[in-house]
C-alpha cells in the first residue's frame, strides 16, 4: 500500500462535469450557496449539495453557516492556482450560442483569477508596471523597485502591511487565456482591491469576469499607458 497523497480522490472531484464547473465558479473568491452553484454546475440543489460536501471533505471548498443558509468558497489562493493551471492544459470549449460568446470574450479580456487580475487586463498590467520598472524580474522572483515603492505609496497601497501576510508576496501567474504572466499573490489582491475600489473595474454578477469602467479607461491610459481597446 502506497503512503503517497491520494492524487487519484483529488483528480476524481475534478473529472466530473459539474463538479469541475461549479469549482471554476468559486474561482472569483466570493461566497455561493449550493443553490446558486447549482445553476452554475447544471445540477439541481440537493446534487451540488453532495459534491460540495466532498469539496469540503477534500479540503478543496469551505464553509460557513449562517443562519438556515451555507455558503461556499475555495479553501484558498493555492487551490485556486492549481486550477489556473489546469485551465492552461485544457482544450477550449466549443462557443454553441451567442451569449457563451459573449462570456468568453469578457472572461479573456479581464477576469478574477481567485483573488488577483487575470486576462488580457492583468497581463497588460503587469508588462506595464515592468516596462515602467515598477517591478523587475529577478531569477524568476518578482521584486518591487525604488520606483516601485514610491508609487504604491502614492496609490495608497501599503507594501509594508502586504509583506506580513502569511502567503507569497508576489509571484508570476501563468494566464491560461493569454499564455503569458501575470500578477499574483498577495501584492496581485492588493491590487484588485485598490483599481475596485477606484472604480476603475467592477466585478461582474454572474461570473468572474472584470468590468472595466469608463473611469478605468481613462485611469489605465494615463497611470499604465495601457491603449484601449485591449488586445494582443
Amino acid at each position: 500500500m502506497s503512503s503517497d497523497p491520494n492524487i487519484a480522490m483529488i483528480a476524481s472531484l475534478l473529472s466530473e462535469p459539474s463538479r469541475a464547473a461549479i469549482l471554476l465558479a468559486l474561482m472569483d473568491d466570493r461566497f455561493y450557496t449550493a443553490g446558486e452553484l447549482a445553476k452554475k454546475g447544471g445540477v439541481k440543489p440537493q446534487t451540488a449539495s453532495y459534491h460540495l460536501s466532498k469539496m469540503v471533505e477534500a479540503n478543496i471548498a469551505t464553509v460557513e453557516k449562517q443562519g438556515r443558509h451555507r455558503y461556499y468558497r475555495l479553501s484558498g489562493h493555492e487551490v485556486a492556482k492549481i486550477l489556473e493551471s489546469l485551465l492552461y492544459l485544457a482544450p477550449p470549449v466549443e462557443i454553441k450560442s451567442f451569449n457563451q460568446s459573449v462570456e468568453d470574450k469578457a472572461i479573456r479580456l479581464a477576469r478574477t483569477c481567485y483573488d488577483h487580475i487575470a486576462g488580457n487586463l492583468g497581463v497588460k498590467l503587469t508588462e506595464a508596471m515592468l516596462e515602467m520598472e515598477i517591478i523587475k524580474i529577478d531569477h524568476s522572483e518578482i521584486k518591487i523597485t525604488e520606483k516601485g515603492n514610491k508609487f504604491f505609496s502614492d496609490l495608497q497601497v501599503d507594501i509594508t502591511h502586504i509583506r506580513k501576510k502569511r502567503r507569497s508576496f508576489c509571484h508570476q501567474c501563468l494566464d491560461w487565456t493569454e499564455r503569458r504572466f501575470h500578477l499574483g499573490g498577495a501584492l496581485g489582491h492588493a491590487i484588485l482591491e485598490k483599481l475596485l475600489e477606484l472604480g476603475w473595474i467592477q466585478r461582474a454578477e454572474k461570473t468572474r469576469a472584470l468590468k472595466i469602467t469608463p473611469k478605468g479607461t481613462k485611469g489605465f491610459e494615463e497611470v499604465f499607458h495601457i491603449e484601449f481597446p485591449l488586445g494582443n
